[in-house]
């Protein structure tokens, strides 16, 4: 007797798909479902950036001190060969260098590390990708908030500094918030940038931190951009100080010092600040979005 065909032949492996309710495993939802996902997800994003800020120095008999004594520390050696023996403060009065130094370097390695760590983000929790099905996006996102809570840590010591050189807390210091959102949001899309191309470049991580140097002397983090280039030809002080790192050091310098005035800052400064949160937050999210099912995987 001869087997009665089944009513499945003839039809494409999308077909017999549709016909029993299939979905391809781990494949990309879309924009708006993958936004409600990462919703779902807040409290293990906020968890897990808490988890990784408290275990960072862990084994040190600091600890966490290391939040707050890292930037100092590197702001100490700036001063000594900026300031001192480089005097790159030129132009500007102690009271406002020192601060102004400070917070430049506080604020720079806000967005130097929330990259490098999103270089990271994939390849280095390459365990937590393929066992755990969850919106990948969450890892660089909660990377960069764990940087923003080191910030915040740091920021405290940073307001003693500021009132020891004679700037005392004011209203303008309420724009440190606006200036600190939109410096967040930016971070955020250049580390899914640098995620996504980090899960399939792992040689990315070595090349980043002579990128991220070249980007720091070019910020203006050691001196001020107007003074050092006044002999230069306008159009290249004005390519560095619209730079976004420029940009958010400068609206915070602006909050906090009372002798860094608004003469310091660029043209439509606050237009520039969110202008790069928002093409590069919204385009960092597709970019990686675009990519979400090929992660940890190969």
């Amino acid at each position: 007797m001869s087997v009665p065909p089944s009513p499945d032949d003839g039809l494409t492996p999308a077909e017999l798909a549709a016909k029993y309710g299939l979905s391809v495993s781990g494949a990309r939802p879309g924009l708006g479902e993958y936004v409600r996902q990462l919703w779902g997800r807040r409290h293990f994003i906020l968890t897990f950036s808490r988890a990784k800020l408290t275990a960072q120095y862990s084994q040190a008999r600091l600890g966490q001190l290391w939040q707050v004594a890292t930037p100092l520390l590197n702001a100490a050696v700036y001063f000594a060969i900026f300031g001192l023996i480089l005097e790159a403060g030129r132009g500007m009065d102690k009271k406002v260098y020192v601060p102004f130094l400070v917070t430049g370097v506080f604020v720079f390695m806000f967005t130097q590390t929330s990259v490098m760590s999103g270089v990271k983000s994939i390849s280095g929790n390459l365990g937590l990708v393929r066992a755990l099905h969850f919106p990948r996006a969450a890892l660089p996102i909660s990377f960069a908030l764990q940087q923003l809570q080191q910030l915040l840590y740091s920021m405290l010591v940073l307001f003693v500094i500021v009132a020891i050189f004679g700037s005392y807390p004011s209203l303008a210091w309420l724009l440190i918030v606006p200036a600190l959102a939109l410096q967040f949001t930016f971070n955020t899309g250049l580390a899914m940038i640098m995620a996504r191309m980090g899960s399939k470049t792992p040689d990315l991580a070595q090349l980043m931190p002579f990128i991220m140097r070249t980007w720091m002397y070019a910020s203006g983090v050691m001196f001020s951009i107007p003074i050092m280039l006044k002999d230069k030809p306008a159009w290249i002080a004005d390519v560095l100080m619209y730079n976004p790192a420029a940009i958010y050091m400068d609206l915070i310098r602006f909050a906090l010092i009372d002798g860094y005035t608004s003469e310091n800052l660029p043209d439509h400064v606050w237009l520039a600040a969110v202008l790069w949160a928002v093409v590069v937050g919204v385009a960092g999210f597709v970019y990686f979005w675009k990519a979400e099912e090929r992660y940890g995987r190969g």
